[in-house]
């Protein structure tokens, strides 16, 4: 596996097409105590600056941990694909109407009542560093590449890369 560490636009445009592309992450919170708060979350946007946009509830726990202390780590992984993306930052918590009508729709009626639910609140996460994984192929080609190295020898077999992205 190669080391391509990316910078500024190009390492932004990694981030923003990775987390549109698994969708899906464990959005980790309250670093301070053990065991550490989980709880899988579905991106709704991904901005053109490269913050990460979420819904959750107001009540919630990790809004709780949030307004505590708003370290959080994103972590996205798509085991299909072999792509994985773990995502340092800073979140807040917004109730702004204007960002909720922005990102709001109708899927979002299985937890809220409308935009209009007193409970719904956005999160913001501005990235501050993130590592990636990227296999390049699906897992059935890079189990067969790995088997062929363990077998040739061959410990410089391309089977993706991975990196930090200085954003």
């Amino acid at each position: 596996m190669s080391t391509e560490n990316l910078n500024k636009d190009e390492a932004l445009d990694k981030m923003k097409s990775m987390v549109k592309d698994i969708k899906t992450c464990m959005f980790v919170t309250d670093f301070g105590n053990k065991p550490l708060s989980a709880v899988p979350m579905t991106t709704k946007e991904v901005d053109k600056e490269g913050n990460i946009w979420f819904f959750s509830r107001l009540d919630s726990d990790h809004n709780g941990d949030i307004a505590k202390d708003n370290d959080v780590q994103l972590l996205y992984s798509d085991t299909s694909d072999m792509e994985f993306i773990s995502i340092y930052g800073k979140a807040t918590i917004e109730t702004n109407k204007n960002v909720l009508e922005e990102f709001y729709g109708k899927m979002d009626d299985a937890w809220f009542n409308g935009v209009d639910d007193p409970n719904l609140t956005a999160i913001k996460v501005v990235p501050k560093e993130a590592y990636f994984w990227d296999n390049k192929q699906n897992k059935f080609v890079t189990f067969l590449k790995i088997g062929a190295a363990a077998v040739t020898g061959d410990k410089k077999g391309d089977i993706g890369e991975k990196g930090k992205l200085n954003l």
